[in-house]
């Protein structure tokens, strides 16, 4: 199927050459650009929206598939609808269905149904493709259309899509098309949007849904904005940033009843650098068997000496952890290479880490301080301090900060069992405090 342009002429020019011309004039081409896991944008006529969307797209490094998910306004079709098949046509040229991906979503959902008659005269979708292309001509998309429903499918659908993307190691980005508040004064719009674009940017999907109900926010697609915030955040997306919110009345000069329009993108937040040199040590040694050697522009905290514990993290379980107490090599850097390797090849809990698994896994880095002997057990807390319980040559360590550990004693009994020392023989305990990196 080729689904034609239904409001060239009339959202944007018909003509290439004008559309093209007035894409022009909306970009920001010195903004800069960045790894993004989904965004939100807006779908009315260009002189309106045309200028938050631009300002969106001008910020992303393009991807060569977009999930774009929209709010069915006609009302045809099934009520959440997923075009598997056929091309998307523009005046700047075609855009072809991602065909296998959206096939997968489709058959790994509960909801999603395989139409085209709810995208035929839908355009929440079609108004992101010029403006796509001009970025990008070669590119494919999954479009999606819901209609009125539960947080809970939303979410669901969200999920589905995360997944989907999982499964197929797609590189994607999901895009929700949604303007905010209808045909209300400015001032009201404006403080009903915030209150919206805030629950976006702390990607909490329950709180927009329940501002939406409360506020009657008319933003037209919420529901593609849950899907996404679901989606994004198993996919790794930490934050969001607000790129830019206008209304209709910064184009007309009528505030007297406006639309709003907000640019919103949601991104991972970059990992620190110790964070980023134990998970690259891993990538490397598990697909190719080799050591990094140590950073050439070391960051101030990887030329320090001290103990460092590297954990590996899949699914929110722990999948590896190897440390060390004090420093056994010249500095931070060292340390960190060493036993990111032994977390993710010498746990003796676990096998060692497989390539197939690297896109799964999350890491954190612990910098210990030196310890100090621990005389008095009331000044200790194990939110605070890491303990060390020795007793001749055995010796057990525990972090500090771990999810069930609550009380000095919990602690004190852990690091008993791990080292394999009894109840009731004579126990010396240090602590140190961590630096935990993310």
């Amino acid at each position: 199927m080729i689904r034609e342009p239904v409001v060239a002429g009339q959202f944007y020019p018909a003509s290439a050459p004008h559309l093209t011309a007035l894409i022009e004039t909306l970009v920001d081409e010195p903004a800069e650009k960045e790894e993004v896991i989904g965004l939100v944008a807006p779908h009315a006529g260009y002189i309106y929206s045309g200028g938050v969307a631009a300002a969106v797209f001008s910020r992303i490094i393009f991807k060569d598939t977009f999930i774009i998910i929209g709010p069915n306004h006609s009302g045809r079709g099934k009520p959440f609808s997923i075009m598997t098949t056929g091309t998307w046509k523009t005046p700047l040229g075609n855009v072809e269905i991602d065909a296998e991906l959206a096939a997968r979503i489709q058959a790994d959902s509960a909801y999603l149904q395989a139409d085209d008659v709810a995208h035929q005269f839908e355009h929440s979708i079609e108004v992101q493709l010029p403006l796509l292309q001009f970025f990008k001509r070669s590119f494919r998309i999954v479009p999606i259309v819901l209609s009125s429903a539960t947080g809970d499918v939303y979410r669901e659908i969200g999920r589905d899509i995360a997944r989907a993307v999982k499964e197929m190691k797609r590189d994607v980005i999901i895009i929700a098309s949604s303007d905010m508040t209808h045909y209300e004064p400015q001032e009201l719009a404006q403080k009903k949007d915030s209150q919206a674009i805030d629950a976006i940017l702390t990607l909490d999907e329950a709180e927009l849904l329940r501002r939406v109900e409360e506020l009657d926010i008319s933003m037209c697609g919420y529901g593609p904005t849950v899907s996404l915030i679901s989606a994004a955040k198993e996919l790794g997306a930490t934050t969001a940033e607000l790129v830019k919110y206008q209304t209709s009345g910064d184009t007309t000069s009528d505030y007297s009843s406006v639309v709003g329009y907000a640019g919103i993108i949601l991104k991972a937040a970059e990992a620190h650098p110790l964070v980023r040199l134990a998970r690259q040590t891993i990538e490397v040694f598990v697909r190719e068997g080799r050591v990094l050697p140590p950073p050439e522009d070391p960051t101030p905290e990887m030329i320090e000496k001290a103990g460092v514990f590297v954990s590996i993290h899949k699914g929110g379980e722990l999948r590896g952890c190897i440390g060390t107490f004090e420093p056994t090599h010249s500095n931070v850097a060292e340390e960190i290479i060493n036993n990111a390797v032994s977390s993710a090849t010498r746990d003796s809990r676990f096998p060692p880490v497989a390539p197939e698994e690297l896109e799964y896994l999350d890491y954190s880095v612990d910098v210990l301080t030196s310890p100090r002997p621990a005389k008095d057990k009331s000044k200790l807390d194990p939110k605070k301090y890491g303990l060390i319980v020795e007793c001749g040559y055995r010796r057990g360590l525990l972090l500090p900060d771990l999810e069930g550990v609550d009380t000095v004693e919990q602690q004190i009994d852990i690091c008993c069992r791990k080292a394999g020392i009894a109840p009731d023989e004579p126990l010396k305990l240090s602590c140190f405090e961590v630096k935990r990196y993310q």
